[in-house]
């Protein structure tokens, strides 16, 4: 079916005034759908500008791939002139994503009288107001202590507060931009980093589970909690990770491994039911060694491709290298990924956004702009002096 109707958020206009990672993230997201999003930084760039990685020639690619598909525009914010120039930039758009505090000319209060249907949201750190980033977040949350397989905890190199705040902020984008069509009211909309994490943390039963057992939970490794998963090395020296969440994956583990009789045994003599999530959790080490010395006999790709035609979730742990060179779907096979000529950076692979719709076109992924590479265009089009 060929897509008949613009991308869904065609018409919107977004001013993004923000650095790092969660704030450009939500905006990118919206520029995917089809937002009008306009970036802007102080001359020179924000704190984020050349942050690693870089290319040779010093461009940075975290900054180029976190701001695909928006218009960059470079303002002297310290000056009255910038500000002024920013201020009716937003007032244009109607909506403003931040991360930076909200005071004085960039206050709520001070933007709401320049447009009265204003749409704001503001990203702060702790719900108090008290400065945080990802990891100092997530260093509270708990998930570091049960990360690895010891007593030190293990900060997450993925950020995952940031990234979850980024589509929390496109979710509220959309979410007031929904009412402000229906009521005509616009609204100041603020999002704690810490939220974020608590509310994840609480979502996901980590919360519940201690005021409700009074215990809490240690470090499994690669294993998975409430089931049967485990990481296991192969005779090429490989690693792969099995999960066995449903008594179909349970009973082609065994096929897959020619262990089943062996397998069943454990349940009588752990007196568990492995017919049950639970049960296989409690015999997980039991479980372990009866099927280790198997995937010690077999190559990775030997062991996936046995466990896959039993039905069995697996993969195989890779390199970010592995992943961009020798993986398929990793490709422009994958509709998701086009090829994008970066400036300061040559031909890569970008995703647009992840979500395929059937009736209405999801743009390809376009590239980040220079830094201030629109700045020109923006003010003639957009403001008139």
């Amino acid at each position: 079916m060929t897509d008949t109707r613009p991308a869904p958020l065609t018409g919107l206009k977004i001013v993004e005034i923000s650095a790092f990672v969660a704030a450009p993230l939500g905006a990118m997201t919206l520029a995917q759908l089809g937002a009008d999003v306009i970036r802007i930084d102080p001359i020179g760039g924000n704190i984020d500008a050349n942050r690693w990685p870089i290319s040779d020639d010093g461009t940075s690619i975290y900054w180029a791939s976190l701001n695909k598909g928006k218009r960059s525009v470079t303002l002297d914010l310290k000056s009255e002139e910038g500000q002024k120039i920013a201020t009716d930039l937003i007032a244009e758009a109607g909506t403003l994503v931040t991360n930076l505090p909200a005071r004085g000319w960039l206050s709520y209060e001070n933007l709401v009288q320049h447009r009265e249907d204003l749409v704001m949201l503001r990203l702060g750190g702790w719900h108090d107001g008290s400065p945080a980033v990802d990891y100092t977040v997530n260093a509270a949350s708990g998930f570091p202590i049960i990360t690895g397989d010891d007593d030190r905890p293990v900060n997450n190199a993925l950020p995952a507060w940031d990234v979850a705040a980024g589509l929390y902020i496109a979710n509220g984008i959309m979410a007031a931009e929904l009412d402000r069509r229906s009521s005509g009211k616009g609204q100041e909309i603020t999002l704690a980093l810490s939220d974020v994490m608590l509310a994840t943390v609480g979502n996901l039963g980590y919360i519940a589970e201690v005021q409700a057992t009074g215990k809490t939970r240690g470090a499994l490794g690669n294993g998975l909690y409430g089931a049967y998963g485990q990481s296991f090395e192969c005779s090429d020296g490989r690693q792969i990770m099995v999960a066995v969440i449903s008594n179909k994956h349970w009973r082609g583990l065994g096929k897959a491994t020619g262990l089943s009789e062996k397998l069943e045994m454990i349940g009588p003599l752990l007196d568990v039911d492995l017919t049950t999530e639970g049960g296989r959790f409690e015999a997980r080490e039991g479980i372990d060694a009866v099927v280790r010395p198997w995937f010690a006999r077999h190559t990775a790709r030997e062991a996936e491709s046995a466990l896959a035609h039993a039905g069995v979730l697996v993969g195989g742990f890779q390199t970010f290298e592995e992943l961009v060179t020798s993986d398929p779907r990793c490709s422009t096979a994958n509709p998701m990924l086009t090829e994008i000529e970066q400036p300061g950076i040559g031909r890569v692979l970008a995703p647009r956004v992840p979500l395929h719709f059937g009736g209405v076109h999801t743009p390809d992924a376009a590239p980040a702009s220079k830094l201030g590479g629109d700045t020109d265009e923006v003010l003639r089009d957009r403001l008139v002096y």
